[in-house]
Order: C-alpha cells, then sequence, then structure tokens
C-alpha cells in the first residue's frame, strides 16, 4: 500500500468518525466555523476545567477533508492543556501553510500530519484548516 492510500485511508476513517460528534452538557467554550466557498460548518464545544480540556463536541456537517480534520483536532486536544491545543493549531496551521516542515516538531500532530501535504491542493486548505482555526478562535475569545 502506498502512503498516499494510507492517508487516504486514515482520512475517510476519521471523515466518518462519531466519537466526538455530539453535543456537550453547558460547554464553557463554543465557537462556530463557516468555510463559505465549500459550505463547510463547525461548531466546536469544549469542557474545559483548570486550564485542561476535558471533552471536546463537534457538529456541522462538510466535506470528508473537513471532517476528518475535526475529528482527529478533537482526538488530540482531549484530555491535554489549553496551551498545548493552541500550540497544536498553531503548528498544524505552520505545517499546512510550510512555515513549519521540522519533522520532530510535527510529530506532535500525530494522524494529523496526514494532512501534510493538503496544500498542494489549494481548494483543500480552507477545509483541513476550518476546525483548527475555529479553536483558535475560541480558545482566543474566552481569555
Amino acid at each position: 500500500m502506498e502512503l498516499d492510500e494510507l492517508y487516504t485511508d486514515l482520512i475517510l476513517e476519521y471523515s466518518q468518525s462519531n466519537t466526538h460528534r455530539k453535543p456537550l452538557i453547558r460547554p464553557n467554550y463554543k465557537m462556530r466555523g463557516v468555510n463559505p466557498s465549500c459550505g463547510d460548518n463547525i461548531e466546536l464545544e469544549l469542557n474545559v476545567e483548570n486550564g485542561m480540556i476535558k471533552e471536546v463536541g463537534l457538529l456541522g456537517n462538510g466535506c470528508a477533508i473537513s471532517q476528518a480534520s475535526a475529528a482527529m483536532m478533537a482526538e488530540l486536544i482531549e484530555g491535554k492543556t489549553v496551551e498545548e491545543a493552541k500550540q497544536f493549531a498553531k503548528t498544524f496551521i505552520g505545517m499546512i501553510q510550510k512555515t513549519v516542515t521540522d519533522e520532530e516538531a510535527l510529530e506532535v500532530l500525530e494522524e494529523a500530519r496526514a494532512f501534510q501535504n493538503i496544500s498542494n491542493m489549494p481548494a483543500r486548505v480552507k477545509c483541513a484548516v476550518l476546525s483548527w482555526h475555529t479553536l483558535e478562535e475560541a480558545l482566543e475569545k474566552e481569555e
């Protein structure tokens, strides 16, 4: 199996994941993100206690890339600190923009690295970064 096929399978698997696809009871962080160019939308909900992301809820719909990216992000940030989540978002967006290219720095993204070459498909970049920008906005808004 080629590496591209593996990444495609991984994206397809995550796009169908329901692990975090649920509304949260009394989230203390909530932000909506929309990609008007293709209709992707996400409602990100977070339960944060003492600076730790205890639970992530995702609602909305969109293409496989936006949904997979959101699911990978949710899996990555749940159980982490707000500061770690901010750094993950910065690293992911930097990876897409090709400003973060160091392989060691990218290792923290785990399976979200499957999107590393999405910048070769400019029309899909906004899909991949939608949830990450939404996360940044939610965490900035609540500071």
